[in-house]
This record gives C-alpha cells, sequence and structure tokens, in this order.
C-alpha cells in the first residue's frame, strides 16, 4: 500500500508587506512632526523630499508641505521685543519711587525759581531723599524760634507741595552755628534748634491735606554743619531747617 506524503501547509507572510509600510510611514510621520516642532523650515523640506524619494516618488504623505509656520530671523524682529529687564520688583519699585521724588524736585525747583528765593532755599536729591534746606533768614531772626513776617505765607506755599498720594515721611530738622545762645528762652543750642523745628513743622501741619502722623521734627544743635563754623559766611550756613521727604522703601526698613 502507498502511503500519501502528508501536505506541509505553508504559512503565508504576505502581511509582512503591508506591516512594513506601516512602520516605515509611521517613522516618517513621527520626522514630520519632529520637524515641525523645530520650526526649521529649510531642514523640513530637506527632510521631506528625502523620505519622498526613499518612498519610490509615490504621492505619499510628505508630497505636500506641512503647515510649518516661518519665524522672521532677522535682527529687526529680535529687537522689535523688549528684552526681558532682570530687574526685580524692589528693584523696580525703587526706580519708580526714585522718580516721583525727582518730580517732587522739579516742582518745588519751580516754585523757587517763581518766588526768587534761591538761594535762600535749595533741594537736593540725597541718599535719605530728597532734600529742602530752608536758611536761617527766610524763616527765622537770628538767634530766635518765632517765625518772622512774612515767612508763614512761605511756610504755607511749601506745604502744598509736600502733599503726595500715599503720603510720605517728612522729616523737620533744626540746625545752629556754634555759637551758644546765652539766652533764658534758649539756653543752649539744642532748645533753639528743636524749637526752630517744632515751631515751622505747626505751620505746615496747619493744611489739613497733609497727616500729623508723617511728620517728625529734631533738633541737631551745631553738631551736623555743613560749613565751617570758623567764618561768618559758615556760620550762616550751618544756621538752617531742613526738610526731608523721604523714600517709600526708607519708611519699610525702619
Amino acid at each position: 500500500m502507498k502511503r500519501k506524503k502528508k501536505h506541509e501547509e505553508h504559512v503565508d507572510e504576505a502581511w509582512l508587506l503591508p506591516y512594513a509600510d506601516i512602520l516605515t510611514l509611521l517613522l516618517a510621520l513621527f520626522i514630520v512632526l519632529f520637524a515641525s516642532g523645530q520650526m526649521d523650515v529649510e531642514k523640513f523640506n530637506a527632510i521631506a523630499e528625502s523620505f519622498n524619494s526613499e518612498l519610490q516618488g509615490g504621492t505619499g504623505i510628505l508630497d505636500k508641505e506641512a503647515p510649518v509656520e516661518s519665524i522672521d530671523t532677522s535682527p529687526t524682529a529680535e529687537l522689535s521685543e523688549d528684552p526681558p529687564s532682570g530687574e526685580s520688583p524692589e528693584e523696580i519699585l525703587a526706580a519708580k519711587d526714585q522718580q516721583e521724588l525727582q518730580e517732587f524736585q522739579t516742582k518745588i525747583d519751580a516754585y523757587i525759581e517763581e518766588k526768587g528765593l534761591s538761594p535762600r532755599l535749595q533741594t537736593e536729591m540725597t541718599v535719605k531723599g530728597l532734600m529742602i534746606t530752608i536758611k536761617e533768614g527766610v524763616l527765622f531772626e537770628s538767634g530766635s524760634a518765632d517765625m518772622r513776617n512774612g515767612s508763614q505765607t512761605i511756610a504755607e506755599e511749601i506745604s502744598n507741595l509736600l502733599i503726595s498720594d500715599p503720603p510720605r515721611m517728612i522729616f523737620i530738622e533744626g540746625h545752629t552755628d556754634n555759637i551758644p545762645t546765652g539766652t533764658r528762652e534758649f539756653p543752649t543750642n539744642w532748645e533753639l534748634s528743636s524749637a526752630r523745628a517744632v515751631n515751622f513743622m505747626k505751620i505746615l501741619l496747619e493744611n489739613g491735606d497733609l497727616e500729623p502722623e508723617k511728620f517728625s521734627a529734631t533738633g541737631y544743635s551745631e553738631y551736623h554743619p555743613i560749613a565751617s563754623n570758623d567764618t561768618p559766611e559758615g556760620r550762616a550756613e550751618n544756621r538752617r531747617v531742613e526738610v526731608l521727604i523721604s523714600p517709600y522703601e526708607k519708611e519699610t526698613d525702619e
């Protein structure tokens, strides 16, 4: 009896071809997406041409350019955007505060020029804030803490210049030369300088738009001179009242 040869079944591997095509297309799609993310049009076009040629010139997914938004790399485009300043919020606030103090100074200088009070009234921007210096002859007679005739009007006008929103700290400082007063009312220059600062502050605070809690008055006697006490001219410079307008940042530090 003849045996029939057992027919060996042949495994069909035709499915591998479309599977390989799908993998190729997925790889191409991944590279396209990656190129799109890099936003480099030249590289994208080069990759597209390369894969289209590899896929035997058929009308594949790379025949049309992907909707890649172009980037303007010209120097003018880079300058059109404001670069980050690198300043901290505290530095920005300090710069704004300094600008406001400079506006204060401009306003007060305009008043001094209008009234013809220079050089008896002067302003100076210092590390402590905006300083207004008032020479002795403007407000007081020599050796006295009483406001002289006409000086109250000047004090009232200065008070209007000190109004700010929000209010700032205002420091009134009295100074003298080194000549002893020798009077019963003011035994030393401490009493004289303090009384002048307080009396001037009282006139300022008659302005209802100023807040008294923002003011202080101090007498420095002869111990903060700005000139030599060896000459009459130097002593005249030292007899003064100063008004310090404080920066906001200084108020928070104190």
